[in-house]
């Protein structure tokens, strides 16, 4: 799609009357609260753990090898930390990763305790911060 495209879509009809005039775009993202993504990995292969970075950094040397994985996906972001700190609360879990920029939470424990943690964070989520939350899903 070119500008001139664009801009006709965007102002239709009053683009003619805008055209060569100086016009500002403000781009403006505006977050739902919600859990978009709770997802249980029972026992990845190997190579997804090597592949999300979880053997390395803080957990240089550490072995989750045959552990279950919990993927959350939360907006804001900045509630993902919120979310790993409910999730530990609730299970006997490690956070393999978190990251308060795109809302990306990986959990890292026996399959029971990840679940229960996952279960944990959507119903806090739901009853407590009025989120719009996705049920937990298993594979």
């Amino acid at each position: 799609m070119t500008r001139e495209e664009f801009l006709e879509k965007v102002f239709s009809r009053k683009y003619e009357d805008l055209k060569g005039k100086e016009l500002r775009l403000v781009r403006v993202r505006m977050p739902g609260k919600e859990i978009s993504l709770a997802q249980l990995i029972g026992i990845p292969n190997a190579e997804i753990y090597q592949n999300l970075g979880l053997h390395i950094g803080t957990h240089l040397g550490e072995d989750h090898t045959g552990e279950a994985l919990g993927l959350l996906h939360i907006s804001p972001w900045e509630a993902a930390v919120v979310a790993a700190d409910v999730a530990l609360k609730r299970g006997d879990v490690e956070v393999g990763f978190l990251d308060r920029f795109s809302g990306t939470v990986i959990l890292l424990g026996s399959h029971s305790h990840v679940k229960s943690a996952l279960e944990g964070v959507i119903d806090f989520f739901r009853r407590e911060l009025n989120f719009v939350v996705c049920e937990v899903t298993e594979k």
